[in-house]
């Protein structure tokens, strides 16, 4: 299997929805979905759910544009990372 450079994004898309095809141009976008109250349990940030909904509206037009998208919730991290490969290896 061929290796990837994986790259997060969050801070790319500030008030610019387009930011991360202005800035990384990937070859494949992929975007892993989470819901607040399991981000919460899985790394506790400082932020609020104001705030987190926020950012997954500042997101919206990467996740629109997402080559493959995956809501992680019901997964464990071993999961993600065979559907993202079974993906890639499409």
């Amino acid at each position: 299997m061929r290796g990837y450079i994986a790259r997060h994004i969050a801070q790319e898309h500030s008030f610019v929805p387009d930011m991360w095809q202005k800035l990384a141009k990937p070859e494949k976008l992929i975007y892993l979905d989470v819901s607040y109250a399991v981000s919460m349990q899985r790394r506790p940030l400082d932020m609020t759910r104001n705030e987190f909904e926020e950012q997954n509206r500042r997101l919206a037009h990467a996740r629109q544009h997402a080559d493959f998208y995956l809501h992680t919730d019901p997964l464990t991290p071993a999961e993600v990372l065979n559907r993202v490969s079974e993906y890639l290896q499409k």
